[in-house]
């Protein structure tokens, strides 16, 4: 019975931390992407959603109360930064303005929205929590929630047209300034 509510806290817990993923993952999905890329984005949201809890739980909860307002601020502000330029490249016709989740982009991505669950980490690794079935569903759950998003946002892109780069933007700057001021 132990074990069934624990997989069941922990997949809520997965829910919640992924939720930012699916969120940003929607506003990215209105730019036109390949099945490949989204595969790809979701994937490696997915393991940094393993990676990062880890790290935390290695670390341990001493430092939990110094990094957790970093996290927050960083996330925050490359998210802002990842929006406007995203927000602004709406305006230029040419390919080369348009930010697409590719090599270092795609790692400050990822970076970005798995910055929570790395404070997480510090929490659980005290808790006593199974580590290999926690990291498990973090990934698989942020790496569905990412694939969710974008397929999501591919379909609104068809409805929104031209708009959908400005309205990806605005959401991934507003999901950014949320961050930094809650």
């Amino acid at each position: 019975m132990f074990f069934s509510t624990e997989l069941l806290s922990l997949a809520l817990l997965a829910i919640g931390l992924s939720m930012d993923a699916f969120s940003i993952s929607l506003g990215l999905g209105m730019n036109k992407m390949r099945l490949k890329r989204i595969a790809v984005i979701g994937l490696v949201i997915g393991s940094f959603h393993m990676i990062f809890p880890m790290v935390g739980m290695l670390l341990g909860h001493a430092l939990s109360e110094q990094v957790g307002q970093w996290t927050a601020v960083a996330s925050g502000i490359l998210l802002f930064f990842i929006g406007a330029h995203m927000f602004f490249s709406a305006f230029h016709t040419s390919d080369e303005y348009r930010w697409q989740p590719v090599g270092l982009g795609l790692w400050m991505l990822a970076f970005s929205v798995s910055l929570d669950s790395f404070t997480v980490g510090f929490s659980l690794g005290i808790s006593g929590v199974t580590i290999i079935i926690t990291l498990v569903i973090f990934g698989i759950v942020s790496c569905i929630l990412t694939w969710l998003g974008l397929f999501l946002g591919r379909r609104l892109q068809g409805f929104l047209g031209t708009y959908s780069e400005i309205f990806g933007g605005i959401i991934l700057c507003s999901f950014g300034i949320y961050m930094l001021f809650s």
